[in-house]
């Protein structure tokens, strides 16, 4: 009988090797030349051959530094393979497995690992599309953060500002409100099935349509400034209607506290952005809401039970058993809500476009204005320098509140 360990001979295994070096790198180079960052226009893609020449002309460089992380890929791969070959059952798996997982695979490659590179590369160039990638080295790193020596640069600097408070606002509340709500419709009400949908709905609506209610709600002749004269005027207070979406003064201004222009990061945040956060909290709270209520109804009722013997009242069974059970919900959604918020994006662009100068300016959508050219030239370098510094800061964050909230939550 033959045992499963058995040679099909050294030759087979190297062969096996070689062909899946050969193809891995194949692979990795033909998505390098597809994401290749080359000059656009009509002339350049009216055929392959003249893509492929232009990609001969232009990116070379790029092709040489995927290519080094190609053959490296390649070893890896032919090594892993050279290791299991010879075992016939390790072979089988790997082969079926590898079989199942290929079109996965060559779809991220070619659309998500392609571009993501194709993004890093021209971070070091100065590039327009139209145009030949220059390279300028961390030039366009350099130009993100020259905020801090020069004012009129400081665009980046105020869209991280501003997702900064974002995060410390948004986060905080929506997951206690979530949290709430999920309390609430976890208990014994009338009609809970019918308060669940009609709280979780805003959630399933679409981010286009929730933000041009509001920008209708927000209106300076709108609902809500007509709503709130209408509840003043019995008590003799004479309303100015705000322009939420259009009023640049920040929290500490609204206090009396003078802040000088060059100080504009001491002001807080503005009224248009906090208008978009209460937004932002309304449509997002309810997703968060079903999360909890998941691992509220997977709690078992005996330990309410057994705390109700003991004496516990409603708050101490809530703080002693409800949240801590809750903390490996509590830790995803923050990260989520974390994430969500240095991402924010289309209630911008719909609601302020970055305005009212600049407080509602993010990170996501300095990077859809540089990318797109909407307020000066096309920049794709300095737009993917910004985007590469975003996904680091949002990693670092997301280490952090892993290190911070993980902590106890694997007894649960």
């Amino acid at each position: 009988m033959r045992s499963k360990t058995e040679p099909h001979g050294k030759s087979g295994r190297i062969i096996a090797g070689v062909l899946t070096f050969a193809a891995v790198t194949a692979l990795v180079m033909i998505v390098a030349i597809f994401n290749a960052p080359t000059k656009g226009g009509p002339k350049v893609m009216a055929s392959m051959a003249t893509y492929l020449a232009e990609v001969k002309r232009t990116a070379v460089p790029f092709l040489v530094a995927v290519g080094i992380g190609a053959v490296a890929i390649g070893i890896m791969a032919a090594l892993n393979v050279y290791r299991v070959w010879l075992n016939r059952r390790k072979r089988k798996t790997m082969l079926a497995a590898y079989s199942f997982l290929a079109p996965y695979i060559i779809v991220t490659a070619l659309f998500t690992v392609g571009v993501i590179l194709f993004a890093l590369y021209i971070s070091f160039n100065k590039y327009d599309i139209f145009t030949e990638p220059v390279w300028i080295g961390l030039d366009n790193y350099k130009k993100a953060f020259m905020g801090f020596v020069d004012a009129t640069q400081k665009d980046f600097l105020q869209a991280l500002y501003n997702v900064g408070w974002y995060t410390l606002i948004v986060v905080p509340l929506q997951t206690a409100l979530a949290i709430a709500l999920a309390v609430l419709l976890n208990s014994r009400i009338r009609m809970r099935n019918f308060f669940r949908t009609i709280f979780y709905a805003p959630s399933v609506t679409s981010s286009v349509v929730i933000t041009l209610i509001f920008v209708w709600l927000y209106l300076k002749g709108g609902f809500l400034n007509g709503f709130i004269a209408r509840v003043l005027a019995p008590l003799g207070v004479e309303y100015a209607p705000i322009n939420w979406l259009g009023d640049p003064r920040g929290l500490f201004q609204l206090f009396g506290f003078e802040i000088k222009s060059a100080q504009w990061y001491l002001r807080g945040p503005s009224i248009a952005w906090m208008a978009i956060m209460f937004q932002n909290i309304f449509t997002t709270a309810p997703t968060f809401m079903i999360m909890f209520l998941a691992g509220l109804q997977d709690i078992n009722p005996v330990l309410y039970e057994a705390a109700a013997i003991d004496g516990a009242s409603s708050w101490q069974q809530f703080t002693k058993i409800t949240l801590p059970l809750l903390k490996p919900i509590i830790l995803l959604v923050v990260v989520l809500g974390t994430i969500g918020t240095l991402q924010v994006f289309d209630q911008v662009y719909l609601a302020t476009q970055g305005g009212p100068l600049g407080t509602s300016l993010t990170p996501v959508y300095l990077i859809f204005r540089e990318a797109m050219g909407s307020q000066g030239p096309i920049n794709m370098g300095y737009a993917s320098a910004l985007a590469f510094i975003l996904a680091l800061i949002i990693f670092i964050l997301t280490l952090i509140q892993r290190r911070v909230l993980e902590k106890g939550t694997e007894q649960y």
